[in-house]
């Protein structure tokens, strides 16, 4: 049926056709400090990558040396050294501070009981002990997977209870690392 003088749009994609591109922001967290960039910001940069784990960063006519001392993808946590100085740094795009916001990522609801190997590794190091209580992004461990460190934290308040492995031990993916009470 057709109405005199209305005119029905019957393609619903194009109903957004008209929207102006949106800018995705990323704030990036750099110890305490916290930043905010955009897609542009990040392309103007120009990043060489030297080996696996060493950059060279060249903005605006200066150039800086990076070495990738950590990384952990799901949680979008990096720890670099910029000359000679270490960083860590927490990447958050526009979805994952909505969801902050939401209380969907609030970990603090959450009891978990213990830690397990995200991958398999070396323990390189320990860095709590039994009965130690821990706070929220505290560092429990360092575990060594395809020449990187990689620093396993928690992501709650808790008591550990026991510590299942050494410094030194080879573990696999899934392998129990510290029980929590």
């Amino acid at each position: 049926m057709r109405i005199p003088g209305v005119r029905l749009n019957t393609n619903p994609i194009n109903k957004f056709n008209d929207m102006p591109d949106k800018k995705i922001t990323y704030n990036v967290k750099v110890n305490e400090f916290v930043f905010s960039f955009t897609e542009e910001d990040i392309n103007a940069a120009d990043l060489v990558k030297r080996s696996a784990t060493e950059f060279n960063l060249l903005k605006d006519h200066r150039s800086v040396n990076a070495t990738l001392l950590a990384a952990d993808r799901t949680a979008k946590k990096i720890s670099l050294e910029l000359e000679g100085e270490s960083y860590d740094i927490e990447i958050r795009d526009e979805l994952d501070l909505m969801v902050e916001k939401m209380g969907f990522n609030s970990a603090s609801n959450k009891h978990i009981k213990e830690i397990k190997a995200p991958m398999p590794g070396l323990v390189l190091e320990i860095s709590v002990t039994n009965g130690q209580q821990l706070n929220e992004g505290d560092k429990v461990l360092i575990l060594e997977a395809m020449k990187m460190e990689n620093s396993i934290t928690i992501p709650v308040k808790a008591t550990v209870k026991r510590i299942a492995v050494k410094a030194g031990q080879a573990v696999e993916k899934g392998q129990l690392l510290v029980e929590l009470e």
